[in-house]
This record gives C-alpha cells, structure tokens and sequence, in this order.
C-alpha cells in the first residue's frame, strides 16, 4: 500500500485531486489538501503551513496535473491551526485568492494579534490544571517566540451557520463541527459522495480536544455533537486532513465516539479512586496506541493530553456526574 504522505497529487474523484504538504517536526508528517477543478481555476480546501518546504511541494504537485499556483482562486479553511490556514494567507498576498474561515476562530485571531497578552495564554490553563511545572516550562519554552502577525491576517469571509457554497458546477455543504477548534467547518460534496473532512474526522489518530489559545466552554461535548451531526449526514468517503482516503465517515466516527466513551469512564475510575486534578488524572491514564505515561511525553504532547483530560472532566462536571473545587487555584474534581 502507498504511503498517504508520498508526494504528488492523487485523483480522488473526477477534477479533485489530494495533495500531501509536508509538516516538518510535526508528528503528523503530513497534511492533504484538496484542489478541485473549477473549470476557471482551483478552490483548496486547506492550504498547508506556509514554509518554503511546503510551498515547494504545492507548485510540483500542481504541475503534475498542469497548473499552477497562481491559479487557486479560493481557499475553504476548514479550521485556523498553522498547517491548514497559514500558507492560504500568503499565496492570498501573491495571487489574491479568496479565503474563508469558521467565524469560531476569529477570537484566536484576535488573541494572536493583542498587544496586551504578555502570557502564553496556556501557562495559565495548565496552572489551573495543577500542572505547574508544566506551565512554568511552557512559558519558558514560549517567551521568545514571535508569531509573524503577517501569517495570522484575518480571512476574507467568515463562515457562519450551514449553507451551500457554489465551486465551480459542485455545491459543497459547509457544515460548522465546532470541537478540535471552536470554527471547524467540514465540507460535504453530496455529488460525488465526498466529505472534506478536516481535523473533524481523522482515520487512524483522534484529533486534539480542548487546546486553543481561547478556550471553549465544552470542547469535548462541542465535539460529540459535531461528530453527531455528521454521522446523522448521509454516509460520505472520508477526505481527511492527515491520513488516507477511506470508504466510510459514518464508520469512523462510530468508532471516535465509543474511543471518548471509554475516555469519560477512565476518567471516572481515576476520579473515583481520589479527587485529583486534571494533571493528576492524566498522569493515571494511558496516552497514544502504545499506552505510555504522561511522565515518558514530551512537553507539547503533555501539555495536549493535560488538557485534553480537563475536557472529559469538565464534560462529566456539565452532566452531573463530578464536581469541580477551586483549591490553591487548582480545578479539583470528585465523585459526588
């Protein structure tokens, strides 16, 4: 079987073509983009992170299928995180491409652009968390870097509610799956049977929950809904940012939500046998396929897994079956 990151650009349908981008030093390896052919030039769904490795790729991946850059008229953002959003902002600045994003993201838009954040706005959250080395390490690890502002310009329409968008003779249907970010939009073409599916639906890995800059009120259970409200759309072949082509979305998410099931009762054990805070509960529980301790991740996949764990807590808290104590600033959670 072909690796899904191998460069070039793959027919997944007539006049859409996948298109791996590389990620460098990012676990994921790789993220798809999708060009559909509009008859006048090419909308993506997604852009890639804009890096010279990246934009590299993109020009020889389009060649392949005789075009070229500058002929992308129109990028459909399906959520605000770097290898997505990124290089759509600077091919825009080229060629002025249209680009769209979830009206959800605009306020970590609008947290990356304030001059009056001082603090990585995590380091507090993971201080809440009970994760307080964790915190000082991620401020540390944080203060020096400066975003380039000129990669985080705002889109030029933000999605709001479901609606129909025309791309060239197809009619996609943007549907918002708030969950992995508060603006996450997949995008369904019931044409050809196809969902655009973004980070929402992920084949092989389960997408991160309840790491943002602003964080959401419920992430996990903004998820679940999301996950419902795609699993009641009819059955479409999953497009995934990262991973390969796969028959069933209706499958895989079946499957997300019965992994966030047993989730919510490891969560419920951990609590059960003390009241702990959401890096205490982390550190009881396994993370990735290979079961390691939070103790064996490094820094950012901890930090992922900590407030990951706070999302299924806070769930539980919503539905009544845990409380929540603020105790020497720390969240503390505990069986009624």
């Amino acid at each position: 079987m072909t690796d899904w990151t191998e460069p070039g650009a793959f027919e997944v349908a007539p006049g859409v073509h996948r298109i791996p981008l590389p990620l460098p030093m990012d676990g994921l390896r790789a993220v798809n983009v999708y060009a559909i052919d509009t008859g006048d030039g090419l909308t993506l769904i997604d852009g890639g992170w804009a890096i010279e490795e990246s934009r590299t790729l993109l020009e020889k991946s389009l060649a392949s299928i005789d075009r070229q850059v500058s002929d992308i008229t129109r990028f459909l953002v399906t959520h605000v995180h770097r290898d997505h959003y990124t290089q759509a902002v600077t091919v825009r600045r080229e060629f002025g491409s249209h680009v769209s994003l979830g009206i959800g993201d605009k306020p970590t838009l609008d947290l990356i652009h304030d001059p009056d954040v001082e603090e990585d706005p995590y380091v507090e959250v993971l201080r809440t968390s009970g994760a307080g080395q964790m915190a000082t390490d991620w401020g540390t690890y944080t203060a020096e870097m400066t975003p380039d502002l000129t990669l985080w310009e705002a889109p030029d329409t933000w999605l709001s509610g479901d609606h129909e968008i025309a791309v060239g003779q197809r009619t996609l249907e943007a549907v918002s799956t708030p969950g992995h970010t508060q603006g996450h939009y997949v995008f369904a073409d019931h044409g050809d049977g196809l969902l655009f599916a973004g980070d929402h639906v992920l084949p092989t890995i389960t997408p991160s929950i309840g790491f943002e800059p602003k964080l959401a009120g419920q992430p996990l259970g903004d998820f679940l809904n999301s996950l419902a409200k795609v699993r009641a759309m009819p059955d479409l072949r999953l497009l995934p940012a990262h991973g390969a082509v796969t028959g069933s979305t209706h499958a895989r998410v079946d499957e997300l939500t019965a992994h966030h099931d047993v989730r919510l009762d490891l969560c419920r054990e951990a609590v059960a046998a003390e009241p702990a805070s959401s890096y205490d509960v982390a550190a009881r529980l396994p993370w990735t396929r290979h079961e390691r301790k939070l103790k064996d991740l490094d820094l950012f996949n901890s930090a992922l897994a900590t407030l990951e764990t706070r999302a299924h807590l806070e769930l539980l808290v919503a539905r009544g079956e845990m409380t929540r104590t603020l105790t020497d600033g720390v969240h503390i959670y505990a069986i009624p």
